[in-house]
């Protein structure tokens, strides 16, 4: 949760003029300790990201996940030229999840992959 920047300043502002430490700042407020130590730092939030992966194809990754679906991100990642880290986030944001299979399969490898709207 990211607290308002009216907040912030507010706490930022009665820490100083009451002379609290952080931590008693914090307990007052309610708030964490590591939260009052980073908007003494910086009291403005971060930016969020939200935008696109911009070197992997999706449909290549779900081609990729439907003809291999037991290959390791590893694998993945070679076959695309990419980063394993990032086709880790590219299957998340897919919704794409491995399921483990608890028991040994009676004949042959089973296909783990599980496609959203494929079942």
């Amino acid at each position: 949760m990211t607290y308002p920047i009216s907040f912030r300043r507010k706490v930022l502002s009665v820490r100083e003029k009451e002379g609290l430490t952080i931590a008693q700042t914090a307990a007052r407020f309610c708030v964490g300790i590591a939260s009052v130590t980073r908007w003494v730092k910086n009291p403005v939030p971060k930016e969020s990201r939200n935008k696109p992966a911009t070197k992997i194809d999706m449909a290549a990754l779900a081609h990729d996940v439907r003809e291999f679906p037991d290959a390791y991100q590893a694998e993945r990642a070679r076959r695309l030229g990419v980063s394993e880290k990032g086709i880790g986030h590219a299957l998340r944001r897919m919704h794409i999840s491995y399921k483990k299979n608890t028991a040994a399969p009676q004949s042959g490898r089973r296909q783990t992959a599980h496609l959203p709207g494929s079942d």
